[in-house]
Order: structure tokens, then sequence, then C-alpha cells
């Protein structure tokens, strides 16, 4: 039984999971009801924007997630890694 809810709950949030490039998917996404992996800067004040432009905030900054160049979706700085962001429903 533990399994079968384990698996149910993994396949419910990697269908639910999108990446992200732009300001503009990523408001999209949000709406959509997903979970978001953007990169982001790395600053509380780009947190701070975003959260009160979208009311998403970081719900986890992925161990094994790969480092990859990239650029914050909401101010162009570089970023080294995605984060995943989300809504409190």
């Amino acid at each position: 039984m533990q399994q079968n809810l384990f698996q149910k709950t993994k396949t419910m949030r990697e269908e639910n999971t999108v990446e992200v490039n732009t300001y503009d998917e990523f408001k999209k996404a949000l709406d959509d009801g997903k979970f978001v992996m953007a990169h982001r800067d790395g600053t509380p004040e780009t947190e701070e924007i975003i959260k009160q432009e979208t009311k998403a905030t970081i719900r986890c900054i992925p161990a094994n997630a790969p480092q990859e160049t990239g650029t914050c979706i909401k101010t162009g700085k570089p970023s080294t890694q995605r984060v995943l962001f989300a809504i409190a429903y």
C-alpha cells in the first residue's frame, strides 16, 4: 500500500513540474498550477520581488540538480542552478 501511494505521488510530481527560462513562462506555469524549476540570481531581494508579484516561493534547492549555466528569470543575472518554486494554496 505504501509503495502504491509513493508511486502515485511521485508520478503526480513529475507530471506537474516544468522547467522555464523566462519570467513570462514562469508566471504562466504558476497560473497552470505547476511546480516550476527556474534559474534565480540568489539574492533575497529578487526572491522577495518574485514572491510579491506571483505569490511563489522557493520550495527547495535540489541537492542532486545538475549545475548549469543560466540567467535569473527576473533579473537576467548569471545563475548556476535551477531551484523549485511553487505557490502555497
